[in-house]
């Protein structure tokens, strides 16, 4: 027999936007259901050295089972290890269902995430965060005076590496595309800085425990690596935004304002599906606060609004 729950506000998204306005909205005594899947950038072995009062770092994993052990606390959260697999708007606020049978909110904030497209080769998850990074403000410190690689073939892939260049003297872009799109412009200034360019897509990587050591490109070139950044894009998932038809930007990002409020009246987006400022756990977890602090705000009845 299906489920059905109500909730003040339901929370799509378990990283730390969604978990810090889980968090706030508990405080502010307002029933959540938050669900939470278990995926996302959050999930894989990064160590955050840029969250403050974390001396010599927290991992991204830590972070995220510190924050699901603090929700606990508050037994009007309710955490869903399931896929939403639709979202509409009703007469009376929102409902979310699937495998998990409906529940019904009066507001929703949507903390998805971006999926990166890194590239495809066997076996490539335990690289992420340890050998291989798509954040230069995470772990271009670490990479001080490493091997870098970057792969991409746009200015901007082109513009990271020459920041990358900053870091190390040994940078290497490989374009890892059938097509380059670097300008004339950034190439001159490629060459200016003495990164190579290297044309060709990657057969295969070889490295262990996480740590890369040499790229291979489909023409048999070899190329030494210690850190990798990968700067071919992300993909934001906003496919239940779109079901609420709430208004994305040209770049596909759920567009909101600084109270992270959406186009739809009771809608909120927190986190890197937003591209509101750098994709950063700290940037998360200030957006989902705000994200709960408004959508406690909507709550309210009128005559508790200084409007």
């Amino acid at each position: 027999m299906a489920r059905h729950h109500e909730a003040d506000v339901i929370v799509v998204g378990g990283g730390p936007a969604g978990l810090s306005a889980s968090i706030y909205l508990a405080r502010y005594c307002r029933s959540v259901a938050l669900f939470d899947m278990g995926h996302g950038r959050s999930t894989h072995h990064q160590v955050n050295h840029n969250y403050l009062g974390f001396p010599g770092g927290v991992r991204a994993v830590e972070l995220r089972q510190r924050g699901l052990e603090q929700l606990m606390a508050y037994d009007h959260v309710r955490v869903e290890h399931h896929c939403v697999d639709h979202l509409e708007q009703t007469e009376d606020g929102f409902v979310a269902s699937g495998q998990f049978g409906t529940t019904q909110g009066r507001a929703v904030i949507l903390c998805m995430g971006v999926v990166d497209h890194y590239p495809h080769f066997h076996d490539w998850e335990p690289y992420v965060g340890v050998s291989m990074f798509w954040c230069i403000t995470c772990d271009g410190y670490e990479s001080r005076g490493k091997k870098i690689v970057v792969a991409g073939h746009t200015n901007g892939s082109a513009g990271e590496a020459m920041q990358l260049g900053r870091l190390s003297d040994e940078v290497t872009l490989i374009t890892n595309s059938h097509v380059n799109e670097i300008d004339e412009k950034f190439s001159a200034r490629l060459a200016a800085a003495g990164i190579p360019v290297i044309h060709d897509r990657l057969r295969r990587v070889m490295g262990e425990d996480g740590r890369l050591h040499t790229l291979e490109t489909e023409d048999g070139r070899t190329v030494p690596v210690e850190r990798f950044f990968v700067v071919q894009g992300a993909t934001p998932e906003t496919r239940l935004a779109e079901m609420l038809e709430v208004e994305l930007a040209e770049t596909g990002y759920i567009l909101v304002d600084t109270e992270q409020k959406t186009s739809v009246a009771g809608v909120y987006a927190a986190g890197d599906i937003t591209q509101l400022h750098s994709h950063q756990i700290s940037a998360a977890v200030h957006e989902g606060a705000q994200a709960a602090s408004a959508a406690n705000y909507f709550l309210y009845p009128p005559e508790l609004k200084a409007e």
